[in-house]
């Protein structure tokens, strides 16, 4: 019983249309390879009884609830993290407002209350390792005890492993944090990516000949300073290109900026909302001897990005 667009249900109001469905649930930041194994189970069951296929997560991220002064890089904002759900084929999302009467909800409250009483599930799915609840007592052995009382299904998917190492979101947050961008999009399953408007810089790159598309990322992104081969998105349209992401050390080592050239492209995008997705990592953000030498720089970097693309071929993010 698919329904025709993805529907987002805040809160889990109880008149929504996700009520009934069969839910993944879990935070889903990444969207990687082991969450879409347990996407892909949800969808299948959700076949199976004729209901609609969704998702259960949390806004904000637990953790940065629990652990304010210890920020989390992630790698999906809610936004981000909505539109690839929706790229994978599932009805609709219900996302739960992650506070502190969420965080006082124990186990078995969160079952009768919000599972059965709420949305009337008809099925949840989890990984082997989700836990819920108050001091994290809701298992997946105890969310198939649930199910049994309350007659839905329940679904542990096993760890999702690539050359015997399961996949999760710190391996490719540690991936991003030494700039190994192709190893992340072998864990992700697609290259990683950020959207934003595009905003005004000091049009320095126009000057030297590389005109660029500046956004500016969340302060606690947590990928390497350096020059990258990046194909961007641009409404309907790709465009090949090459970025700077860091703090312009030739110049006046700011604030940090993601800076985009983006190859056979002429126009205006101030104020438009890109992708920009990161396929190969080119070098280190360096401090140059002179203008010139930076512009002989950017211009071989330029060549070995457009290489970089070719090799890996039409890649881009299900978006």
């Amino acid at each position: 019983m698919a329904l025709k667009r993805f529907l987002v249900v805040r809160d889990g109001a109880p008149d929504g249309a996700l009520r009934g469905a069969v839910l993944a649930m879990g935070n889903f930041d990444g969207v990687h390879r082991g969450h879409q194994a347990v996407i892909a189970a949800a969808i299948g069951r959700a076949r199976e009884l004729d209901r609609p296929a969704g998702v259960l997560t949390f806004e904000p991220h637990p953790r940065d609830f629990f652990h304010p002064r210890e920020p989390l890089f992630r790698l999906t904002d809610e936004r981000t993290k909505l539109r690839l759900l929706a790229a994978a084929g599932l009805d609709g999302a219900v996302v739960l407002t992650f506070n502190a009467a969420l965080a006082r909800t124990t186990a078995d409250e969160f079952v009768g209350r919000i599972l059965v009483e709420r949305l009337a599930v008809s099925g949840i799915i989890v990984g082997f390792n989700f836990h819920f609840g108050k001091d994290r007592t809701g298992s997946p052995a105890f969310l198939t005890e649930q199910g049994r009382k309350y007659s839905f299904a329940v679904d542990i998917i096993p760890p999702f492993e690539l050359d015997g190492r399961p996949v999760s979101s710190g391996p490719i947050r540690d991936a991003l944090d030494v700039g190994r961008v192709r190893d992340a999009a072998v864990l992700l399953g697609f290259p990683w990516f950020v959207s934003g408007e595009v905003i005004h810089g000091d049009e320095r790159g126009r000057e030297l000949g590389f005109p660029t598309a500046n956004l500016k990322l969340d302060a606690n992104c947590g990928l390497r300073h350096g020059v990258y081969a990046v194909r961007v998105g641009v409404g309907g349209r790709r465009y090949d290109g090459v970025a700077n992401f860091g703090r312009r050390p030739m110049f006046d080592s700011g604030a940090v900026l993601l800076e985009v050239f983006l190859f056979d492209f002429a126009g205006d995008l101030y104020g438009c909302n890109i992708d920009v997705a990161f396929i190969d990592w080119i070098r280190e953000e360096k401090l140059f001897g002179s203008v010139d030498e930076l512009v002989r720089a950017m211009e071989n970097d330029a060549v070995k990005a457009r290489g970089a693309l070719v090799q890996a071929g039409d890649v881009f993010p299900p978006v």
